[in-house]
């Protein structure tokens, strides 16, 4: 991975933005208007998915900014329920038209399924016909750990550009982040403050302090320096231009790793091992 500041570089020469901006649990108008902020605070990436029943309201929001297509870097999700060759097919289609799009820039599985190690392989095989067929940029997946990374890259003609991964202080999937490095791809962290948990957190607020910012600019530019793409989420103006302004400080060695090494105090409890 090349990191240059405000992007990254996946690894089949895609440009992808260094931020992006979560999308889950906001639907109709509230999505299109939040959406239009976004776009308006100077997000170019935004990532939604088919489970977050939102993106006919992101495409809206997208056509109605006037921004041009190729400025803005999207992301969707196939679903568990519509996992195999063909309903993977068929998800992608309801995505793409949902959203209004000829194209969609990173197409990811959204949970692996741990007892059909088929079933993954299969849909893994329709994200790269459709990458193949250039109706995607790139291709990935959401929530597979190292030994689930390791089934699809024993059985790909692809290897995967990203993996997003819930990643936060107190959580660093730190086998499977390692072993993304090693195989460059990309780990997106989807909560990245923790679904905002972090926030209170005495530890983070000392260091916040230090640097003069917020918690949750600590978290996303941690994220960064781990060579992570952070995925935050808000409603809010003022937070969504103070969550894109962290490019200028750098966290020492010494408070990096010591967030890196906090024990779990708060996240999802989603377990990819149990989807």
């Amino acid at each position: 991975m090349k990191n240059n500041k405000e992007i990254v570089i996946l690894n089949n020469g895609v440009n992808m933005p260094n931020i992006g901006f979560g999308t889950s649990l906001i639907e109709g108008e509230e999505c299109v208007n939040n959406i239009k902020q976004a776009l308006q605070a100077g997000y170019r990436h935004i990532d939604t998915a088919s489970a977050y029943k939102n993106e006919i309201y992101i495409g809206q929001a997208i056509k109605e900014s006037k921004i041009s297509r190729e400025e803005i870097f999207v992301t969707s999700k196939v679903w568990k329920d519509s996992m195999g060759y063909e309903n993977t097919i068929k998800s992608f289609n309801n995505s793409l038209q949902n959203l209004g799009l000829e194209y969609i820039d990173l197409f990811l599985i959204h949970w692996p399924r741990n007892n059909d190690e088929k079933l993954n392989i299969d849909t893994w095989k329709a994200l790269e016909d459709l990458y193949k067929q250039k109706k995607v940029r790139a291709i990935g997946l959401s929530n597979f750990l190292k030994h689930h990374l390791e089934i699809i890259l024993n059985n790909c003609e692809i290897v995967p550009m990203v993996d997003q991964l819930e990643f936060h202080p107190g959580l660093t999937r730190q086998e499977t982040l390692n072993f993304c490095k090693e195989k460059n791809i990309v780990v997106e962290a989807w909560a990245p403050l923790g679904k905002g948990k972090m926030l209170q957190n005495e530890d983070l607020v000392r260091i916040s302090n230090k640097y003069n910012k917020s918690v949750a600019q600590i978290c996303i530019k941690w994220c960064l320096q781990n060579d992570v793409v952070p995925l935050p989420k808000t409603t809010n103006w003022n937070r969504m231009l103070e969550n894109k302004d962290v490019f200028d400080f750098t966290i020492s060695d010494e408070d990096m790793k010591f967030i890196n090494n906090m024990e779990f105090f708060a996240g999802s409890d989603m377990d990819p091992n149990k989807s």
